[in-house]
């Protein structure tokens, strides 16, 4: 007699943690929350610029080159190509956007132009990655030697023979007009010189964003929401999308891929070159060689701890240019207050991962950071000048190390891809 085992009883699995959901509910109790902690530090440090009008517009300023840089790795990634020459493409469009604005004499001209300079070189990394096949890190390399190289010699052809040019910097550059809202200034500013708490600090933050805005930094602002709509709302946005996940799929259905993907790469290029006449434009008013600074690099350190969504990567710019903007109005003394802000937001990030996720572990870990952090601010007074420099960049490795775990990249990116492969 056979005699059939039982079913083995499933054991129920434990439950998950809650998976976190951003909405614009959350994402505004999050601002005042950060806000309220910012505050808090202003008071007990006497730090006021942490939270003042001149270092909000500063970190917006700051922002937007590194924004538009990774928005520009947005397109190009989510149609499956990596994109690391940004910093190439940037360097093209602080260049042709100084040389644009110059001889147009028009500013809005050398925007125009540095867009198209950053798009030439976009076109050449679609040309050499999508239709030639070459690795993507390779080609975005060669981007960045060749940018640099090409600006060079562009610089020494033409702006030597201009008055007030030389081989490494452009003369003067028009200037764009700036923008505020008006009849708010005065009552903002008046609000913030009490120094009441939190009061003060919202005020600072409005006149920050709301007085003395360039008209170029509105349109940057602009093209994020923009993207948005056209890459998730919008059939094309779709199918651009799909390239980047399954391209074979997508080619099963109809979709063109080659054609997406180099009108992602053409519009990456268009918006890091963007990025670079920012900053010759409106941040100096004149082109220098090696003004960008990394920036391209920071950019796409933005827009992979924005898990490669228009409003994370804009809050990730945001991050890095207050860190720049502090670091350069009062040094040691508000990055110091900065430390007591990130021992308490580790603090609460260590209660969020033990009470609503269980992750104990990481847990201890990010309140053993917060304990160390809070000892750092306790002992010292001040932060050294050399540590205060490098605090943007200490922040993108800070920043991208703890996002880690949440990110999911597009499946495809960086995937080589021809047209009729089995998988």
């Amino acid at each position: 007699m056979t005699t059939v085992a039982p079913a083995a009883v499933a054991r129920p699995a434990p439950p998950a943690g809650r998976r976190f959901r951003l909405n614009w509910r959350v994402a505004l109790l999050g601002v005042l929350g950060l806000l309220v902690i910012m505050s808090l530090a202003r008071v007990v440090t006497g730090a006021d610029d942490i939270t003042s009008a001149g270092t909000i517009g500063a970190a917006l300023g700051l922002a937007v080159p590194i924004g538009l840089a990774a928005l520009g790795g947005l397109w190009s990634e989510r149609a499956g190509v990596v994109n690391i020459g940004l910093e190439g493409m940037m360097i093209l469009g602080t260049w042709c956007g100084a040389w644009g604005a110059i001889v147009f004499g028009n500013p809005w001209a050398g925007v125009i132009a540095g867009a198209v300079g950053g798009a030439l070189g976009g076109l050449l990394h679609a040309l050499v990655t999508v239709t030639f096949g070459v690795d993507h890190i390779i080609s975005g390399v060669a981007i960045n030697i060749l940018g640099l190289g090409v600006t060079q010699y562009l610089s020494k052809l033409v702006f030597t023979e201009m008055q007030g040019g030389g081989e490494t910097q452009s003369p003067r550059i028009p200037a764009i007009p700036e923008v505020g809202v008006p009849g708010v200034g005065g009552p903002l500013e008046s609000l913030e010189r009490t120094h009441w708490f939190l009061l003060s600090d919202i005020a600072g933050v409005l006149r920050g964003v709301t007085q003395g805005v360039s008209l170029f930094t509105v349109v940057a602002l602009l093209l994020i929401p923009l993207s948005f709509y056209v890459l998730w709302r919008t059939p094309f946005g779709l199918r651009l999308r799909s390239c980047g996940e399954r391209p074979v799929a997508a080619e099963s259905l109809g979709v063109n891929v080659y054609f997406h993907k180099y009108v992602a790469v053409l519009v990456s290029g268009a918006l890091a070159g963007l990025g670079g006449a920012f900053l010759s434009i409106v941040a100096s008013g004149i082109y220098r060689e090696g003004q960008t600074g990394g920036r391209g690099f920071i950019g796409l350190a933005a827009m992979i701890f924005g898990n490669w969504r228009p409003g994370g990567l804009a809050g990730g710019s945001l991050l890095f240019g207050y860190t720049d903007a502090l670091q350069l109005r009062q040094g040691g003394t508000s990055v110091h207050a900065l430390l007591l802000v990130v021992a308490i937001l580790l603090a609460a990030v260590a209660v969020y991962q033990l009470t609503r996720q269980g992750r104990h572990r990481a847990a201890l870990l990010s309140g053993g950071f917060a304990v160390a952090v809070f000892l750092v601010f306790a002992m010292t007074d001040t932060v050294a000048e050399q540590f205060t420099s490098f605090t943007p960049h200490l922040t993108t490795l800070l920043v991208l190390s703890l996002a880690s775990q949440r990110l999911r990249m597009p499946a495809a990116d960086g995937v080589p891809y021809r047209r009729g492969q089995a998988k």
